[in-house]
């Protein structure tokens, strides 16, 4: 239910002393490896937009990525994780519970006065945190001992406090569209 996740979280896929993509899951191999390799999305991830410059240089503040299931958030997510020189930690909002939550923050708050390295923190279906969660997460984005990834397929102005909202950018992720799914599907077969 809680994970603490490596640096060496998403290796690409084959590099050295990892598997050969082949022996990896199909949603391993298909993630992408190069911001140019994300599919779909070119709202936010085209050429100059303000996301991916932000994810080029590794200077992703808290956000949250809301759209629908299968539309490229935690596929992003991830990506941004394994090209972040941030700790990484990544949790289920469903399964999470106050005391866990708090217990990474304070692993966050010892990383950042000690080293002084930000946190990632992922939090996946964010909309599934109650209140009192949600307060015990504000304090941390607030002073910057966390950077909030939030997942989510509600829209986050109903599901998510307003004062992590307004600490975080929005973006909203489009459902792929068919030509976008020939298109992952190609590089997949041609990988294979």
């Amino acid at each position: 239910s809680w994970h603490h996740m490596s640096d060496e979280l998403f290796p690409a896929a084959g590099a050295e002393g990892g598997p050969p993509a082949a022996v990896l899951p199909l949603a391993a191999r298909m993630a992408p490896r190069r911001i140019a390799d994300f599919v779909g999305q070119e709202d936010l991830l085209g050429p100059g937009k303000m996301l991916r410059r932000l994810i080029e240089a590794d200077r992703v503040a808290s956000a949250i990525f809301f759209g629908p299931p299968g539309s490229g958030k935690s596929a992003l997510a991830r990506f941004i994780a394994a090209g972040s020189n941030a700790r990484v930690e990544e949790v289920n909002a469903v399964a999470a519970g106050v005391a866990e939550l708090k217990k990474s923050l304070e692993a966050a708050r010892y990383a950042a006065s000690q080293t002084g390295r930000r946190t990632l923190l992922l939090v996946d279906e964010i909309h599934h945190f109650n209140r009192t969660q949600q307060d015990v997460l504000l304090p941390a984005v607030e002073r910057g001992e966390v950077i909030l990834i939030g997942l989510t397929t509600e829209n986050p102005s109903f599901y998510v406090n307003a004062a992590l909202v307004s600490r975080s950018t929005v973006f909203e992720f489009k459902p792929l569209e068919t030509k976008d799914l020939e298109a992952i599907l190609d590089m997949t077969l041609a990988d294979a």
